[in-house]
């Protein structure tokens, strides 16, 4: 008698871990390649997630009853991005307010019914994902230093989300917020407090040449987005009943599902860096 292959069973935390492991090698990969090649090309991997992030939360809107036309969203998303590279913080708003102002515009056939609903839900999605996703790229412009900035914000991040998995799961007892991300300890928080913060002086101190307390505040400034970051997505999801934005990514779930955390740490690291460094 055969007997039946097994399957990986999820870790404690609910991932595919080896899976997870291997999408996010990869995707680091890419955005170093990227940025230490030729800067240029780090805004076409935004622009790729952003776009892709973009449609994962469209979806999820219009399941939830809302409808956001595409095509608005896709150009103002192109067009934020591409402001932000070549014209700075300024050209990014203004791409931002062309946007909201198309998004309208490109309603307004459809009627009235519903018509407050669905721009709500365009406006709010046009901030949340592209408006901040263009810090990124604002991270990058320096000509000295901008690839370095860029990555001292991913290595924050990723160590936030890593410090607080390994000791989430170890030792995580005490609930977070059980209503919203039931996973998510205290313990863990702590976890990723001090691998946050232990990165970000790392990284300010050997990659930007700046001072190791700025680091410690670009550390604990990113933990505290992060966990912000997380549990917004978090109750977005609980709010229109579904667990992740899209399956893309093996054991990361959609885009959006990484980008969450990256998102809302982009404007404080990118804010901490232009004023401190």
């Amino acid at each position: 008698m055969g007997l039946d292959p097994v399957t990986p069973a999820p870790s404690r935390a609910g991932r595919n871990l080896p899976a997870a492991i291997a999408v996010g090698v990869a995707l680091g990969a890419v955005i170093l390649g990227s940025l230490y090649w030729h800067k240029f090309l780090f805004i076409f991997v935004v622009l790729a997630a952003a776009l892709v992030a973009v449609d994962e939360v469209r979806r999820a809107f219009q399941a939830g009853g809302a409808t956001v036309a595409r095509e608005p969203l896709f150009a103002g998303t192109t067009a934020m991005l591409v402001a932000a590279y070549f014209g700075g913080p300024r050209a990014l708003l203004m791409a931002l307010a062309l946007t909201v102002l198309a998004t309208i515009f490109w309603r307004m056939p459809r009627g009235s019914h519903g018509f407050v609903r669905d721009i709500t839900a365009g406006v709010f999605l046009i901030a949340y994902v592209p408006m901040l996703a263009g810090f990124a790229i604002l991270l990058v412009r320096p000509a000295s230093d901008g690839p370095e900035r860029v990555v001292t914000f991913f290595l924050v991040t990723v160590a936030s989300d890593v410090g607080g998995y390994v000791v989430g799961v170890l030792l995580g007892k005490h609930p977070m917020a059980p209503t919203i991300s039931p996973k998510k300890s205290w313990e863990g928080f702590a976890g990723s407090t001090l691998a946050c913060v232990g990165a970000g002086i790392a990284s300010v101190v050997f990659l930007l040449d700046g001072d190791w307390w700025v680091g410690a505040i670009v550390g604990a400034a990113a933990v505290l987005m992060a966990t912000v970051g997380d549990l917004a997505e978090s109750m977005i999801k609980r709010d229109l009943g579904i667990k992740d934005m899209s399956n893309l990514l093996p054991g990361h779930g959609g885009i959006m599902d990484r980008l969450d955390s990256l998102l809302a740490v982009a404007p404080v690291v990118w804010l901490i860096l232009y004023l401190l460094v």
